[in-house]
């Protein structure tokens, strides 16, 4: 079989009832996204590696759980060293070893080889101790020299792309490895709000509502100068919905929600967007292409706002990004391949973004050595047929470096809360008097309301040495597989 051109799209903060195929009470109409899966393959119990966006960055990647790496919590700042090993195999390398030319265009957010000036320094130990909001390290970065290690370091034989998210400085692009602007001034790039945005070092004349449109365009060149005998890979993280909320004014009162809806109805426009120019190609029959999204839907959605217009962006399920729970990291997950997989399923085994490596490793007839995709289970027998998942369990992981284990329907959690930001918090079990630990039946109480861990002791046991397992072993695949 030709290897396929691979596009995988990746939305910041969408939550699953933010797409309508995933919703049939979604305020926000995505018919380009809804056709993916009316093409393709629509996963209903697909879940990030963690609950905020710099994790789960690390673990489409590389198939390997992001708390293996250095980073146990939170996410990273702009200036942060890079949290991808420099020896680890990662998929745009594997990909490049198969003969794929290799692009990144987005948002990077895991961490950069910046250069300092004279007398300074960053260190993993920095970054740890540190908040988001610091201007003196974005004054020490040295932005006329080339980072020293980026996404062309890692498998990427083009990059643009800024470096975290759209509301944490320094706002600047780099296309490959360069700022293609110095970042001289002290704003929120053009945006008031400052619940929205962080202060820090900006490109002058830079706004917040061009960077979406910019690497769309970006994307577009790419799929339209491909050679059509040597397959490409584009990994193509989004900067939205994520604050700061900015949908451009074509897309402005879109939706009756507000901005945060117009923003996701945006997002739609940009799938269908490159679909077309990948059909425009000829090459659509052997291009897979996969939306999902970096976690749940978050807070500074104003999701109560939101609920009261009608429009649960995280469907059914409890809870929001950051957490443990269901709506911290189930998320929508599409994947569409004319002649590689059968159009208009569903699939209900549950699945997670580490799957990506092993599930290309075998579109691609590549042997993936046993030092990588620790945590990736190749999709491909499911999507034809199998409906017998390898599988054993899946690994869930909060902003607090909180754990979860899922096995079946059975839901493990190691904390009493939410070990993020919905109640109850870390804050809010200090003044409860509550269960040490929390078990649900999904198929039950898919609200995970009724906590079963004082009443199920022998599953809540198994669960919790399972999980013991995976984090001593450092993988979750057999390597009998």
């Amino acid at each position: 079989m030709k290897k396929p051109n691979v596009i995988y799209i990746l939305a910041d903060d969408m939550g699953y009832g933010d797409v309508s195929c995933y919703n049939s009470q979604s305020k926000v109409d995505t018919p380009h996204i809804d056709a993916l899966a009316d093409l393709g393959v629509r996963f209903t119990d697909a879940h990030t590696s963690s609950a905020v966006c710099t994790p789960t960055r690390y673990s489409i990647l590389t198939g390997r759980y992001n708390w293996r790496s250095w980073l146990k919590r939170s996410v990273l700042s702009g200036v942060a060293p890079p949290l991808l090993e420099s020896d680890r195999l990662t998929v745009p390398r594997m990909m490049q070893d198969v003969g794929y030319s290799t692009y990144c265009i987005g948002k990077w957010h895991l961490g950069l080889g910046w250069e300092v000036n004279e007398g300074e320094s960053f260190s993993r130990e920095d970054e740890l101790e540190k908040t988001l909001d610091r201007t003196e390290d974005y004054l020490r970065v040295d932005y006329h020299k080339p980072v020293t290690t980026g996404p062309n370091d890692f498998g990427f034989d083009y990059s643009y792309i800024i470096p975290a998210s759209l509301d944490i400085p320094p706002y600047v692009y780099l296309e490959n490895g360069k700022c293609t602007g110095i970042p001289t001034e002290d704003n929120k790039l053009g945006v008031d709000n400052e619940y929205l945005m962080r202060r820090g070092l900006a490109v002058s004349g830079m706004k917040a509502e061009n960077v979406l449109p910019n690497f769309t365009d970006k994307v577009e060149e790419v799929i339209r100068a491909q050679n059509k005998d040597k397959p490409f890979y584009i990994y193509f993280p989004l900067t939205a919905p994520h604050t700061p909320i900015v949908p451009t004014d074509e897309f402005k009162g879109t939706t009756d929600i507000g901005l945060y809806g117009d923003f996701c109805s945006q997002i739609d426009s940009i799938v269908g967007r490159i679909v077309k120019a990948v059909k425009e190609q000829g090459l659509e029959e052997d291009t897979l292409i996969v939306f999902t999204s970096d976690n749940g839907s978050s807070p500074a959605a104003d999701l109560d706002d939101l609920r009261e217009k009608g429009h649960l962006a995280n469907g059914q399920w409890r809870g929001h990004k950051a957490d443990l729970y269901e709506g911290g990291h189930r998320v929508p997950y599409i994947m569409k391949w004319p002649n590689g997989i059968p159009a208009g399923d569903d699939c209900k085994q549950t699945i997670c973004t580490t799957d990506l490596m092993a599930t290309l490793a075998d579109v691609t007839g590549t042997q993936l050595p046993k030092d990588a995709g620790e945590d990736s289970f190749n999709l491909m027998p499911m999507l034809n047929g199998d409906k017998h998942s390898s599988r054993e369990a899946t690994i869930h992981h909060s902003v607090e470096g909180a754990f979860a284990i899922r096995k079946g329907p059975w839901k493990f959690l190691e904390s009493a809360g939410s070990g993020g930001w919905s109640y109850p918090t870390s804050a809010d079990l200090a003044l409860m008097d509550s269960p040490k630990y929390q078990l649900y039946n999904l198929n039950d109480d898919p609200a995970e309301k009724n906590n079963l861990f004082e009443t199920q002791p022998e599953k809540s046991e198994e669960l919790l040495r399972l999980l013991y397992q995976y984090r001593d072993e450092g993988r979750s695949v057999s390597l009998m597989n």
